[in-house]
């Protein structure tokens, strides 16, 4: 996972409400085995519709996505993640997530930022016609207008994005420190580490009467 620190460029001003993660990436996307191309199937249903915003050329390849309230609402397929991830987004701004997409989201290098619907409203009209800047440092949205909406992240979850790593990397590093606990156990209590022999034996003999 690339390291998140600043996401910044035009926008999707989209602004609608309770978009499920069957309109993220339909279902039958969800038969593929790799994360590469599903970008293709993000929000196909919107995408069916003529001069729809996910086509229009003014918004190709916008890394942030503003939505209404209840994002990634629906199933808990991650499947949604690796699709936004796809088509190049790595923030999302809105009133309020899905729980389970918003996990998806942070583990997959997504920022998922939470903002008032009037920020929303403000931030919409904007990216109509100009960028949006989501600092993670200083943990604001701004504007070229001099907008600025400061919003929360879990300190976990904004290290992970920072410094990209998923739980798996943040517990690969700390290699060192786990190694060295391993090695004291291994000093402490030896019996922990025999040959499975001796601990047969040592079995057997406990079930003796």
């Amino acid at each position: 996972m690339e390291p998140i620190v600043h996401v910044d460029g035009r926008a999707y001003p989209w602004g609608a409400k309770n978009i499920d993660t069957d309109i993220i990436i339909p279902a039958h996307w969800l038969k593929t085995t790799t994360r590469v191309g599903l970008g293709k199937g993000a929000f196909e249903s919107v995408r069916a519709e003529p001069g729809n915003l996910f086509d229009d050329p003014r918004y190709a390849g916008a890394p942030i996505l503003i939505a209404g309230e209840n994002f990634g609402c629906g199933s808990s397929r991650e499947h949604a993640a690796w699709a936004l991830t796809d088509m190049g987004v790595r923030a999302v701004i809105a009133p309020s997530f899905s729980d389970i997409f918003s996990g998806n989201a942070i583990k997959n290098g997504i920022v998922t930022v939470v903002l008032p619907q009037d920020a929303i409203d403000r931030l919409v009209e904007v990216a109509k016609e100009q960028p949006i800047a989501v600092d993670l440092e200083t943990m604001t949205v701004t504007t070229p207008f001099q907008d600025r909406f400061a919003f929360t992240l879990d300190p976990f979850r904004r290290q992970c994005l920072m410094e990209g790593l998923d739980e798996i990397g943040m517990t690969l590093a700390q290699d060192t420190a786990i190694s060295k606990y391993e090695s004291g156990v291994s000093s402490a209590r030896p019996w922990l580490h025999q040959e499975s022999g001796n601990a047969g034996t040592i079995v057997e003999r406990a079930g003796r009467p």
